[in-house]
């Protein structure tokens, strides 16, 4: 009897791909993918996982698993594909050996990102096939079913999900794992070595092999017709599906599970039976585009926005129906925050006393840009923050500069960052690099990496130095400090900045969220003593509060003891004492 569980999305993906057979699976952690691959662990027995530092790294290693015979998979979000292009491109030339699947999750809304960007855009320029699931059942299912189309087509196969699928729930039936037969690997330079020659024929079978898959589509299970009322019919994938089931039970609905190629007959077959016809895709207008460029007549984005997480009463406004959800309550804003006791608080706040400017990166410390401290005055995407004040030298000059520093994590400068600073090395800048080491990758949730010292499954391993990384590159001037000792903080700062020669600031203090530490101090306020400056409350931390009278309390719940404030403090009203 099979068992029957309620499962997120990502751990659908997780469970379908054990039960295809999958061996290896490597990613690098972004929300919302994140879980896919901490959910595959469970299954360490039967595949390997890793993070790999970044996802081009991901992809190749997945590429590579492929090519030896056994089935693979790499994870990201979607501006995760865009570090993964390079590869993707290559080995949508080549086609595979066991099958490969790339998880890509979107980010409708920008819950947790810097664009809204479409993996089917990408997919559709790469020449990649894209399978897209509308609950946890079909994500499971349509990871199996990924693996299957990646081998009888020859190609890698992206399995397109977004915030809202990977991150609710739903019930999935369990099935037993398959272990497919390991493909016996032969040397096939013209299939997988992309030299010019040899990627002049592959194209033409990946012309071929889109043409044979977009006519095989309309017969996929993937794909249905439900008919209905046919006055009116919508055309929808992934969660855009659920909602128009929600709001118009009775339509007839074209239901795309394989979203890239599209299936031509089926689509003109569904549009000649239904009196009007609506594409309802969330992002780009990819379906509608397509469907429209055939000469079927359609309505989509003149009724729908291009921005935004789509919704059940999107769909009810733009049909003019009443709105059966209330809208979202007016409540006031609440500016997104830094945790009690992080340690990049304490590098802004010294970073801001100084005047000095932060090229920023994507992660917690990307916060910094928002008041109360306000010191990032850029963030582009991983690794960027490096190149860019190169950028600003090169273009202004070193004295530009002085007042200049580039902020990264450690997590981001294993992903993207090393290159960058190789690059300020080899081109002789004079800027400083500050790499704020929390021992983590804090912003998904806490995830391993090579500096860190465990793996995924993890296992005990030697942990990337990162200041004899940054030695090695040459550079001088690469100081150690303690995110928390603000006096040496300034110091270390004023001093790097003023140099005429490159410089890497290494500010280290372990995330206050990290698992296992232990908080044995806390900061107490003393009122009598307290002369209501306000000074211990410009950092922002959320366990300090403003009384009625204009002294300085602490919730004890929230602080752990840092001892940012009690710094600021010059009369003694704070005190860090044992809990």
């Amino acid at each position: 009897m099979s068992e029957t569980k309620i499962m997120l999305g990502n751990a659908a993906i997780a469970r379908g791909a054990y039960e295809a057979g999958l061996k290896v699976a490597s990613a690098y952690p972004g929300t919302p993918s994140t879980e896919v691959s901490e959910n595959l662990v469970q299954y360490k027995d039967s595949l390997y996982c890793e993070w790999a530092p970044n996802e081009k790294v991901a992809t190749e290693v997945a590429i590579g698993a492929s090519i030896s015979g056994v089935r693979s998979m790499c994870c990201m979000k979607h501006v995760g594909v865009n570090v993964a292009a390079d590869p993707l491109y290559s080995i949508s030339y080549a086609g595979v050996g066991g099958g490969m699947v790339m998880v890509a999750a979107d980010d409708p809304g920008l819950y947790s990102s810097q664009n809204e960007q479409d993996t089917r855009c990408v997919a559709r320029a790469a020449q990649v096939p894209v399978l897209e699931p509308s609950d946890s059942q079909e994500a499971k299912d349509f990871t199996k079913y990924a693996f299957e189309l990646s081998e009888k087509y020859d190609t890698p196969v992206i399995l397109r999900t977004t915030t809202r699928l990977a991150h609710s729930q739903g019930p999935v039936v369990l099935e037993e794992r398959k272990e497919p037969e390991v493909k016996e690997y032969t040397r096939n330079a013209p299939k997988f070595v992309m030299m010019p020659g040899n990627a002049k024929s592959r194209h033409v079978f990946v012309e071929q092999r889109m043409k044979q898959m977009a006519e095989d589509a309309s017969s996929m299970p993937v794909n249905r017709a439900e008919y209905g009322d046919t006055s009116i019919g919508f055309i929808a994938s992934g969660i855009a599906y659920q909602y128009v089931k929600e709001v118009c039970p009775d339509a007839s609905i074209l239901k795309l599970g394989l979203v890239h190629p599209l299936p031509r007959k089926l689509i003109e077959e569904f549009a000649a039976k239904v009196d009007r016809l609506i594409v309802f895709e969330e992002l780009e207008p990819v379906f509608e585009e397509q469907i429209k460029s055939w000469g079927i007549a359609g309505e989509g984005k003149e009724l729908f926005t291009l921005q935004g997480e789509y919704s059940a009463n999107m769909l009810r406004k733009a049909l003019g129906m009443d709105l059966e959800i209330g809208e979202a309550a007016n409540v006031p804003a609440r500016p997104p925050i830094l945790c009690p006791g992080c340690p990049h608080r304490s590098v802004f706040y010294a970073l801001k006393k100084l005047g000095i400017h932060a090229a920023g990166d994507i992660g917690c410390y990307t916060l910094g840009a928002v008041p109360p401290l306000g010191v990032i005055d850029t963030t582009i995407c991983m690794g960027s923050s490096i190149s860019s004040l190169h950028g600003m030298e090169k273009a202004r000059g070193k004295e530009y500069i002085k007042n200049w520093v580039a902020v990264i994590g450690d997590s981001t400068f294993m992903h993207t960052g090393i290159n960058s600073l190789v690059n300020m090395a080899y081109n002789q800048a004079t800027g400083t690099v500050i790499i704020m080491d929390n021992s983590t990758t804090g912003m998904t949730g806490h995830q391993d990496h090579p500096a860190t010292g465990k793996t995924l499954l993890g296992e005990e391993v030697p942990a990337v130095n990162i200041p004899a990384l940054c030695r090695s590159l040459n550079i001088r001037h690469v100081v150690e400090v303690n995110s928390f000792d603000q006096k040496e903080l300034e110091r270390v700062i004023k001093e790097e900045v003023a140099r005429d020669e490159l410089s890497v600031i290494i500010a280290e203090a372990p995330c206050a969220l990290l698992k296992g530490l232990k908080f044995p101090n806390v900061v107490k306020a003393d009122s009598g003593k307290c002369r209501k400056c306000g000074l211990c409350l410009k950092p922002g931390c959320p366990a300090l509060t403003k009384k009625a009278d204009g002294t300085v309390a602490i919730d004890a719940t929230m602080c752990n003891g840092c001892g940012l404030c009690e710094q600021l403090c010059h009369f003694g009203a704070l005190e860090i004492t044992a809990r």
